[in-house]
C-alpha cells in the first residue's frame, strides 16, 4: 500500500554529530584464504583539501619517517542495492587520477522487499562481480582499499553471512556501513559540483535500496551538514513494493502517483525540518548524485549513448527533468527499453527514480539542478588519501628523517 510504513523505522536522521559508521581508512587487500590452507553547462571546481580523516581509524601503518608514496593505488568499492562498482585511483595533487574502473548491476536487493533475505541468484551474481573486482585489486596492487555495502545487507537477515562469504570467496572485506556514513561520504565525493552560493542546499543520493537527503551549508573545503535523513526507498525497493500494472495508462499512473506518495510520507519529517531553510533570502541549490539523475540528464540531452563527460557537473532546470519524469512514467516499460541511455536495466526501476526525484524536489523547490555523475567511491577515495596524508606526516613529526635516511 502506498501510505504504509518503511520496512525499517529505526532510520536516523537530526542533527546528530556522532562520529562515522566504520572505518574511515581500513583494509589493505588481501588475497582470499585457499581451500587448502594456502594463502549543459558545468560549474567551476573548487578547490581546496577534503576535511583529513582520522588517522587513528586506519588499519595501515605508513612507514615511520617517510612521506607516503604519492603514485600508490587507492581503491573504493560501493556494493550497493542494484549495483557493483569500484574505483581504482592515485593521488594527483589535491585530487587524484582514475587508473581503473569497474560497475555491474548485480540486483543484490532482488526479492529482499518481500524475503527479508539475499537470495541465492543474488548473491552468486553479486560474488561474479567481486571475483573481477578482487582481480583488479590484485592486478593493481593497491595500496589501501575500503570496499563497503549499504542498504541491502543492512536489512538483510543474512547480510552478515553474505559478508563472510565475500571475505572467504574473494577476499574483500566489506564493511556495512550505517545511512549516515554513506549520506556522509556521498558529500564528500560530489559537494564540489554545488553551485557556489550563501546559504543552505541540499545533496541528496537516489540508490537502490534507500534515499539520503542532507542539508549543508558552505563551511570551508567541505560544507558543513546541518541536518539529515535517510528513507528505506530506492529504485529497487520502491519498485519491489508498491505493486501494479504496466497493461494500461491508467495502472501506470496509479502505480506512480501511489510511489510518490510512499516517499512523500517518508519524507515529511525530513521536509518539515527544513522547511524554513527553503524559504531563505538566497536562492536554494540542489544536487544530485545517483543513476537516476544521470539517466535523465542524459535524456535531456538527447544523448544517443551514455557520456560522463556532458552529464557530470551539469545543472539544468528542474522543471526539465519534471517534465521527463512525467513523460516516462506514461510510457510502458516496453517504450522505455527502446529510449537511448535506459535499455533493459533501467527501464523498470527509472520510474521509481523518477517518483523519488520529483518528490525531493517538492520539498526542496529549486529552479536548478546539478547533476553529479560522482559520489560514495570519491568520498571513499578522499577520506583514504586524506588520512594517509595525515598520518604520515604524524609519523614524520615524530619520527624525523636523518641524513643517512635520505
Amino acid at each position: 500500500m502506498a501510505d504504509q510504513t518503511p520496512p525499517d523505522s529505526k532510520r536516523g536522521h537530526g542533527k546528530k554529530r556522532g562520529g562515522p559508521s566504520g572505518n574511515v581508512a581500513d583494509f589493505r587487500y588481501k588475497r582470499p584464504s585457499r581451500p587448502d590452507g594456502k594463502t549543459g553547462r558545468k560549474p567551476a571546481p573548487r578547490g581546496g583539501q577534503p576535511r583529513a580523516a582520522d588517522p587513528s581509524a586506519s588499519k595501515f601503518t605508513p612507514n615511520i619517517g617517510r612521506p607516503q608514496n604519492r603514485r600508490q593505488a587507492y581503491a573504493a568499492l560501493d556494493l550497493g542495492t542494484n549495483n557493483c562498482r569500484l574505483l581504482i585511483a592515485r593521488p594527483s595533487g589535491e585530487n587524484f587520477t582514475v587508473i581503473d574502473a569497474f560497475s555491474r548491476v548485480v540486483r543484490l536487493g532482488e526479492g529482499l522487499a518481500a524475503s527479508g533475505k539475499l537470495s541465492d541468484d543474488a548473491m552468486d551474481r553479486t560474488l561474479a562481480a567481486l571475483n573481477v573486482c578482487a582481480e583488479k585489486l590484485r592486478r593493481r596492487h593497491v595500496y589501501l582499499a575500503r570496499s563497503v555495502a549499504t542498504e541491502a545487507c543492512r536489512r538483510a537477515s543474512n547480510g552478515e553471512a553474505f559478508i563472510e562469504r565475500v571475505r572467504e570467496e574473494t577476499g574483500i572485506v566489506l564493511d556495512i556501513i550505517s545511512a549516515q556514513e554513506e549520506a556522509r561520504l556521498a558529500v564528500l565525493g560530489c559537494h564540489v559540483l554545488l553551485e557556489e552560493g550563501p546559504g543552505p542546499a541540499v545533496i541528496f543520493d537516489i540508490g537502490g535500496g534507500s534515499t539520503e537527503l542532507v542539508l549543508v551549508e558552505p563551511s570551508g573545503a567541505v560544507p558543513r551538514i546541518l541536518d539529515w535523513m535517510s528513507v528505506p526507498w530506492g529504485v529497487v525497493s520502491l519498485t519491489d513494493t508498491v505493486s501494479g500494472s504496466d497493461e494500461s495508462m491508467e495502472a501506470r499512473l496509479d502505480r506512480y502517483g501511489r510511489m510518490r506518495k510512499t516517499v512523500s510520507d517518508s519524507f515529511r519529517p525530513f521536509a518539515e525540518r527544513i522547511a524554513s531553510n527553503a524559504r531563505c533570502e538566497h536562492p536554494i541549490r540542489l544536487l544530485g548524485t545517483s543513476g537516476t539523475v544521470t539517466t535523465l540528464a542524459s535524456l535531456h540531452l538527447e544523448l544517443p549513448q551514455y557520456d560522463r563527460r556532458a552529464v557530470d557537473g551539469l545543472i539544468l532546470e528542474s522543471q526539465a527533468m519534471r517534465d521527463i519524469s512525467t513523460k516516462l512514467s506514461h510510457m510502458s516499460g516496453a517504450e522505455r527499453q527502446l529510449l537511448p541511455c535506459i535499455g533493459d536495466d533501467r527501464a523498470n526501476l527509472v520510474v521509481a527514480g523518477c517518483a523519488i526525484l520529483e518528490s525531493i524536489l517538492d520539498i526542496w523547490p529549486s529552479e536548478t539542478l546539478g547533476v553529479a555523475d560522482r559520489g560514495i567511491r570519491e568520498g571513499i577515495l578522499r577520506s583514504l588519501m586524506a588520512a594517509d596524508v595525515e598520518a604520515a606526516r604524524s609519523k614524520a613529526s615524530l619520527y624525523p628523517m636523518r641524513e643517512q635516511d635520505v
